[in-house]
């Protein structure tokens, strides 16, 4: 049985010290971000990273996302980071932005793509748990808590926690909908944005101009 803890009750601290407790003994939590409930797990845990991904139901060969705490985190896990990806980060973080880069080549994880893909999507997130959780954890795997292809999970059902092969749910009670994230890809060629969505193109334009959709 997966025991529920009420974020809205009790120390920060303490909920911070129990998650870390538990990932760093090799499990899978849950937790909340901005717009919806996510699995984590220690991005470095081949075996936890797994796990996370059979729970989701995803499909072979999909890569998990990687949640940092600043972009000095996401730089030491990455390579050849951009001025313009460095401007992002500045002004878009923490909150709805993801970027996709060209991970380090002496980390040792398999995201769920077994390096095959060579990228990582990165995001510092701005809920206040996951941000304490990170500045201790470093980087966290992360996929959605709902079912592959599903609409994201906005409200713990708590008579199915029970169920869950999961080793603590981080219950903030029913998160708001809200809009996605935006995607921008680094590319030798310059940022692309994959997906526009909180942010929008004329906002990250405005900062860093050579942004392109294609």
């Amino acid at each position: 049985m997966a025991p529920r803890v009420d974020l809205k009750q009790g120390e920060l601290a303490k909920h911070v010290a129990r998650a870390l407790k538990s990932l760093r003994d090799g499990y899978v939590i849950v937790a909340p971000v901005e717009h919806g409930y996510v699995y984590l797990a220690d991005a470095f845990s081949h075996y936890a990273v797994r796990a996370m991904h059979v729970l989701h139901s995803s499909e072979d060969g999909v890569a998990a996302q990687v949640l940092v705490h600043s972009a000095a985190t996401a730089q030491g896990i990455t390579r050849d980071v951009s001025q313009d990806t460095e401007t992002l980060m500045k002004e878009f973080w923490p909150g709805l932005l993801s970027l996709t880069l060209k991970p380090n080549r002496g980390l040792n994880w398999d995201l769920g793509d077994d390096q095959s893909l060579d990228l990582v999507n990165v995001r510092a997130p701005k809920s206040r748990f996951i941000r304490a959780l990170l500045k201790e954890s470093g980087p966290l795997a992360a996929i959605s808590a709902s079912p592959a292809g599903e609409t994201p999970l906005l409200k713990i059902d708590r008579a199915a926690v029970k169920d869950w092969d999961v080793a603590v749910v981080f219950d903030n009670g029913a998160l708001k909908s809200g809009p996605r994230t935006t995607i921008v890809e680094q590319l030798d060629a310059g940022l692309r944005v994959s997906r526009e969505a909180a942010i929008t193109v004329a906002q990250m334009t405005a900062v860093a101009p050579g942004i392109f959709v294609e």
